[in-house]
C-alpha cells in the first residue's frame, strides 16, 4: 500500500521545534498530523472561524464570565481563621 501523502523538510529552531512537540502531545497527536491540523486550520479558516466565535462569546458574556470566575477563586483568596499572615 502505497500513501498519497508527500514528505518535505521543514527547518526550525530548537525551541520552536520543543514547543511544537508538546503542544502535539498535549493534544494526544504525533508532532507532524500536529502541523498537518494546523495548515488545514490556518488555510480553511476554521482556525479564524473559531477565534471568531470565542470573541464574541468573550463579548457577550464577558462580564458574567469575570464575575463567575471571581466568585469560584473567592474562597481561595479570602484568609482563612487561623492562618498566618
Amino acid at each position: 500500500m502505497t500513501s498519497t501523502k508527500k514528505q518535505t523538510q521543514v527547518r526550525l529552531e530548537p525551541e520552536v521545534l520543543a514547543a511544537g512537540k508538546d503542544a502535539a502531545a498535549a493534544r494526544g497527536l504525533d508532532f507532524n498530523r500536529y502541523v498537518e491540523r494546523l495548515i488545514i486550520e490556518d488555510t480553511t479558516g476554521a482556525r479564524a472561524g473559531g477565534m471568531a466565535a470565542a470573541q464574541r462569546l468573550i463579548d457577550q458574556h464577558g462580564a458574567f464570565l469575570d464575575d463567575l470566575e471571581e466568585q469560584l477563586d473567592a474562597p481561595y483568596t479570602r484568609p482563612q481563621p487561623g492562618a498566618a499572615a
